[in-house]
């Protein structure tokens, strides 16, 4: 099937050592050699072999834009199956939109976001869960999200994916075969058989809608706001984490205003933390904005870590902040604990509901902090994150779908139960192995395979 020429820039559009200029597509050597004259006389693209690379320049006419080096990749032996060359030029922004119109000018259209990558999906290159772990790896913001989306980018989800589905089918079959052929395919005794087979599924898919609460808190991070009144230690406590002086720390309470974040790592997943102003009844027209916007960020806060001061009694402010983090997953830091204590743990316990992880701290002589980081870790990541290649979904387009395809298989269940006709069993199990389908691209509709791609960055 012949296929338009497409180009992108694959790099940042940023001021960088070295840029890429993408090429794919029927017409993408013969594009190319239209701007591009190797160093070595009477060389010409569409006569190289695949897989090398040519020093030389790109030219406009007869004016020199760039000293480069291109990278011929020829069909079906590329990212996308098709002729792919890239051009390796100098990475400043202006030289990459040169380079970029001079291709375009000669032949090619500008790629759609993601377009690359759809079509190594489209030509059967890749699946869909390994062009979703593409962006993934782009994306990744620590290493354990980075891991799970290179394992999925080498196929792990597809493989588990493709043998639940070869299992499934195979029973379908022969349900289908026993049906049209009785005389010959018997069903006896086959109802034990298949509620075994289905308690597996079901068990296999549902550790892996299990482990997706850890790979979402692996891949987009824990939503984190730290709350207390004035002075309490929360920006101390921010300062620690963040292992550098990111908020401005005096004795003057009141002196977080406004809302401050950072993004920190912790056991290898990723804290988005908020620190917010001190809640308290205030007339200053600022603060109080400021006390107004740290409630609202409780309420959406994923983790609030309550920062309480140890040395001064509490008061109608504290009473407000227990209101706040009723219904809320929370961590209480008993802080100061190196002061005069006006605040017991016992005091905190008969204040806050029951389970409450209270931890004593003291921001200043860093007391605590270890204890607080890996009770983190065990609040968040269920059974914890072993480090060997175990599948974990991080996509909660996949979760959707295996909740889809439990139910199926539930539904299935139910009719053995019941002892239902075998074509229910079929046609429960053929709504499973299509929603499983849908993570790898098998069973999909034009409409979401141009939603999921239009997320991507252009180039890629």
């Amino acid at each position: 099937m012949k296929t338009d020429t497409i180009a992108a820039i694959a790099t940042g559009m940023t001021h960088s050592g070295i840029g890429i200029i993408r090429i794919s597509g029927d017409e993408a050597i013969s594009v190319a050699d239209q701007i591009f004259r190797a160093a070595a006389k009477n060389i010409k693209l569409e006569n190289v072999e695949s897989h090398t690379i040519h020093y030389g320049f790109i030219y406009d006419n007869e004016n020199v834009l760039d000293e480069v080096m291109v990278s011929v990749m020829k069909a079906p032996r590329s990212f996308t199956t098709e002729d792919t060359v890239e051009v390796n030029c100098h990475g400043g922004i202006l030289m990459m939109n040169r380079i970029l119109e001079l291709v375009i000018k000669k032949g090619a259209r500008l790629a759609q976001p993601g377009e690359f990558t759809k079509r190594a999906f489209l030509n059967g290159r890749i699946d869909l869960s390994k062009a979703e772990a593409v962006m993934d790896v782009i994306s990744s913001k620590n290493e354990l999200a980075l891991k799970s989306s290179v394992s999925q980018l080498r196929g792990s989800v597809f493989s588990v994916i493709k043998k639940l589905r070869e299992e499934i089918i195979y029973e379908i079959a022969f349900i289908e075969s026993a049906l049209d052929d009785p005389e010959h395919i018997s069903l006896d005794g086959y109802t034990e058989k298949l509620t075994k087979k289905v308690d597996t599924l079901l068990n296999n898919i549902n550790q892996m809608i299990i482990s997706a609460d850890n790979g979402k808190i692996i891949k987009e991070g824990i939503n984190t706001v730290i709350v207390g009144k004035p002075n309490a230690g929360k920006s101390s406590l921010l300062n620690i984490l963040a292992g550098e002086e990111k908020a401005i720390v005096t004795d003057v309470a009141g002196t977080t205003r406004d809302i401050l974040e950072e993004n920190i790592k912790l056991h290898g997943i990723g804290l988005n933390i908020i620190d917010t102003a001190g809640i308290r009844s205030t007339e200053d027209v600022v603060e109080k904005l400021g006390v107004e916007k740290a409630k609202k960020y409780a309420l959406n806060a994923d983790l609030i870590i309550y920062v309480v001061d140890s040395s001064v009694d509490f008061d109608e402010s504290d009473y407000e902040i227990l209101e706040l983090i009723q219904d809320k997953k929370c961590i209480v830091l008993l802080n100061k604990t190196d002061l005069n204590a006006k605040v017991t743990e016992i005091d905190l316990k008969e204040k806050l509901k029951d389970g409450t992880v209270i931890i004593k701290t003291s921001t200043k002589e860093n007391i605590g902090i270890e204890e607080f980081e890996n009770t983190v870790k065990d609040m968040f990541l269920k059974g914890g994150i072993s480090g060997n290649d175990e599948i974990m979904i991080t996509n909660m387009r996949h979760k959707e779908a295996l909740l889809e395809a439990f139910e199926s298989l539930n539904q299935v269940k139910r009719s053995l139960l019941d002892d239902m006709p075998e074509d229910f069993y079929s046609i429960d199990l053929m709504s499973a192995y299509a929603s499983l389908g849908t993570i790898i691209g098998e069973e999909v509709g034009e409409d979401l395979v141009n939603e999921i791609f239009s997320k991507f960055c252009m180039g890629k």
